[in-house]
């Protein structure tokens, strides 16, 4: 008789417990597949900023210029030009901001550089920036999906600074 009513508590002990043990299962998942997309977004732009900082006679101050073109394809589809699958679902080239820094000579702070023949344009003869920044304009959104939890929209906003002609 006592043995009956223990299997019983712990039947209903269990029953109580799975819940929990679920969302936790499917938080833990949801959390590596949020933290996968941060990475994943932060090598690309990482990539952008790369490849775009150390090819030389690129002009900065022109949204349609082939080498940004192709360092945003480069990191968007893994090839250079539009032809291969994105990695992370809608993210577009237009949506990656391209943006120029450079150290101020009289407070050693970093500022934005602006495309003219005092600042960073190259194509005027300018000096080149001494950073290359690069983000998701807006943020790159992200959604969770836990069981019995309201779906959540995450945004994703890496910043990533690369020296401009370092190898």
């Amino acid at each position: 008789m006592i043995r009956r009513r223990q299997q019983g508590n712990t039947m209903m002990e269990a029953m109580l417990l799975l819940p929990i043990l679920f969302m936790l299962l499917f938080g833990m998942v949801e959390f590596a597949r949020l933290s996968w997309t941060y990475f994943t977004l932060q090598k690309m732009l990482y990539t952008v900023g790369r490849y775009a900082a150390t090819q030389p006679a690129v002009n900065f101050c022109d949204d349609a210029d082939a080498i940004l073109t192709d360092a945003k394809n480069l990191a968007l589809r893994g090839v250079g030009d539009a032809a291969g699958d994105l990695q992370l679902p809608n993210l577009t080239a237009d949506l990656i901001s391209i943006r120029l820094e450079r150290i101020q000579t009289d407070t050693s702070a970093l500022g934005d550089c602006e495309c003219s023949a005092t600042g960073c344009d190259n194509a005027q003869g300018a000096r080149g920036p001494d950073f290359v920044v690069v983000t998701v304009n807006g943020g790159y959104s992200v959604r969770t999906n836990i069981p019995f939890v309201p779906a959540e929209t995450f945004l994703l906003r890496p910043v990533v600074r690369v020296a401009y002609g370092a190898l």
